[in-house]
């Protein structure tokens, strides 16, 4: 759950089940499964401690993609090859939006976003990305 992206094997059980030993998850469990399927799920699984497969898993939110066993690291790299081809600084400050915009209200988060937007745009990637786009060529990320 504190991976940014998670990809399941289709034969994948996900679950808490520490309430079967008379415990409550620790290390954000709690706190992390809630923000990922919501308060409703994340009660239900939390409190019964039952396990979902990999189609119940994706359907609730709990992991971005299901793949047959055979093909997971292939997927799981073929998926980082694509994220690797993008800007560095973006995906970065992108990633920093989604993570503070989930911590405070709605229009606070809307001024992270904002600002983190503008910041982007100062960004030599950014001239890359524009221009590799206007001569219908790859870009050159540089993180700068």
């Amino acid at each position: 759950m504190s991976c940014t992206l998670r990809i399941a094997s289709t034969r994948a059980k996900l679950g808490q089940p520490e309430m079967n030993l008379g415990i409550i998850p620790g290390y954000g469990g709690t706190q992390k499964l809630s923000r990922l399927v919501g308060k409703g799920r994340a009660m239900e699984l939390l409190i019964t401690g039952r396990m979902v497969d990999a189609p119940e898993a994706y359907q609730m939110g709990l992991v971005n993609r299901v793949i047959e066993l055979e093909k997971l690291m292939e997927e799981a790299e073929k998926l980082a090859r694509t994220i690797m081809s993008k800007g560095p600084a973006a995906v970065k400050l992108a990633m920093e939006a989604v993570n503070r915009g989930l911590e405070v209200s709605l229009e606070e988060g809307l001024r992270i976003e904002a600002d983190l937007f503008g910041l982007s745009c100062s960004t030599e990637d950014k001239i890359e990305g524009t221009k590799a786009f206007l001569e219908k060529r790859k870009p050159s990320f540089q993180g700068r």
